[in-house]
């Protein structure tokens, strides 16, 4: 009796279509059961792993999912994370950043591959994390945001500082305290986390926020803005690492101290930056001087003002004095007019005596001419010669007479030379603009301005070509006879 047929005897037996044999339980699966089944086994199998590698391929889709590769020497693997586990992410993935994900192996039907869904991702270790800081400031810095030209000049006084920083913590304690010390000023204080989840987005919101502020508004715009964070690990201070944080401070327009950490702590928030300060106390130091300082540097400059206004005063009375010591006594310049005047007076005086003397002796010589009948002769004698002068007034009107009639020809015969006594008989005569008679046609065209006078008035007119061209001759009219005119009287001689 031939024993049971093995699965390559059916198999040899090239049917065309397949066949089942009895007892055969090995049942043909679709694709998706045994999708299915390997889904079941790989994630039952290892429902909890933790794998370290070196992030590839590193993309966030539109939904906020991120999708990403992890692969070492000699193998990789895909991965994937939902948008709530990556929003929760506490830095920024990029390609060749070493990683420890944390989550569940399953795999994708559509593709027939496994990937890891990751819940949790960390940095490996601090050498990885100073890689990524490395690469991170290498890019940044070739944007030009760490670029030394950027840097503001700090105000040398603010009337408002903005400090962004936790609100519990001892820095905003030690920069009020300090600010209060050294210069009391106007403090804007923005709350926000400084390390963990979340921290970064508030910090560029803070420094933002601090530079939308419009200045002459309600909240007073920052003259300076302080970003402070105390000491701690490179994970503790990594929120200032972030990208985020770096460009809102670049961009930031008021400038800004960065007090992250203690002296030997180094973020690139410090890069960004337009001053580092070693540490958040430092800061408040470097925001504003010390008002006492400022009070002893004016009391010395009032004083040397007093000084400098004084000096010149003292200098010039002390110049004054040995000017004046030079000088001469008055009584000393006047000594010799006064003896010339004393002598003058004296001569004077003797000319005077010696002048009366004189006269006196000369008035003594004439008393004989002077006496009384002889000044009657004198008188009598100049009254015959009055009487013979026979002074009648008939002499004195003959010769008014004789004036007047000359006199009366000379007006009749400037009357008669007169140019405007022709007007009334219609002629016109024509003058330059100084009062020139123009008599001729060359010297009416060279004037700018002419004036007719006629009989009664003056009329201003400007020589023009059609005015200047000769005209045609008119023959003259025949004068009528006429009576004649009287003969002008004769002047009497006397």
């Amino acid at each position: 009796m031939p024993g049971p047929r093995s699965y390559d005897d059916e198999y040899n037996a090239g049917g065309l279509v397949a066949k089942e044999a009895s007892g055969d339980n090995a049942a043909a699966l679709s694709v998706s059961e045994i999708s299915a089944a390997l889904k079941r086994v790989v994630e039952d199998r290892f429902g909890f792993v933790r794998i370290r590698g070196e992030l590839s391929g590193v993309k966030r889709a539109a939904s906020g999912h991120l999708y990403l590769s992890m692969k070492d020497e000699n193998a990789r693997i895909d991965g994937v994370m939902w948008r709530g586990n990556a929003q929760r992410l506490s830095f920024l993935p990029e390609d060749g950043v070493e990683v420890i994900a944390t989550g569940k192996l399953t795999t994708y039907p559509g593709r027939s591959n496994y990937q890891i869904v990751i819940d949790r991702m960390e940095i490996a270790g601090e050498g990885a994390l100073l890689a990524l800081l490395a690469r991170t400031k290498a890019r940044l810095e070739a944007e030009g945001l760490f670029d030394p030209a950027r840097k503001r000049a700090m105000p040398f006084l603010p009337r408002v500082i903005g400090v962004v920083t936790s609100p519990t913590g001892a820095v905003i304690r030690d920069i009020l305290h300090r600010l209060a010390d050294r210069f009391p000023s106007h403090v804007l204080v923005w709350p926000v986390l400084v390390q963990g989840q979340g921290a970064a987005e508030q910090v560029a919101a803070a420094v933002r926020g601090f530079g939308a502020i419009a200045p002459g508004g309600p909240v007073p715009r920052p003259d300076l803005v302080i970003v402070a964070r105390g000491g701690g690990s490179i994970e503790d201070l990594w929120s200032f690492n972030e990208e985020v944080v770096v460009r809102a401070i670049a961009a930031c327009p008021i400038p800004i101290i960065s007090a992250v950490g203690h002296e030997t702590d180094t973020t690139l928030a410090d890069f960004a930056a337009d001053v580092r300060a070693p540490t958040p106390t430092a800061a408040a130091e470097m925001a504003v001087p010390v008002r006492e300082d400022l009070l002893a540097q004016l009391g010395e400059l009032a004083l040397r003002t007093r000084r400098a206004v004084v000096r010149p005063v003292k200098l010039g009375r002390e110049r004054l004095a040995v000017r004046a010591e030079r000088l001469p006594r008055p009584e000393a310049l006047l000594s010799a007019q006064a003896q010339r005047l004393d002598d003058l007076a004296e001569r004077l005086r003797r000319g005077l005596r010696d002048r009366t003397v004189v006269a006196r002796q000369a008035l003594q010589a004439d008393a004989a001419r002077l006496s009384a009948p002889l000044l009657l002769a004198r008188v009598e004698r100049a009254r015959d010669r009055l009487g013979a002068a026979r002074l009648t007034p008939a002499l004195v009107t003959q010769r008014i007479a004789a004036g007047q009639e000359r006199l009366q020809a000379l007006a009749r015969l400037a009357a008669s030379l007169n140019p405007d006594r022709v007007l009334e008989r219609g002629y016109v005569r024509v003058t330059a603009a100084d009062g020139r008679t123009v008599i001729s046609r060359a010297a009416a065209a060279g004037e700018a301005a002419l004036e007719l006078h006629f009989r009664d008035g003056v009329l201003a007119v400007t020589p023009g070509e059609a005015a200047l061209q000769p005209a045609a001759p008119r023959p003259r009219p025949v004068a009528k006879p006429g009576p004649k005119p009287p003969p002008p009287e004769q002047g009497k001689l006397l």
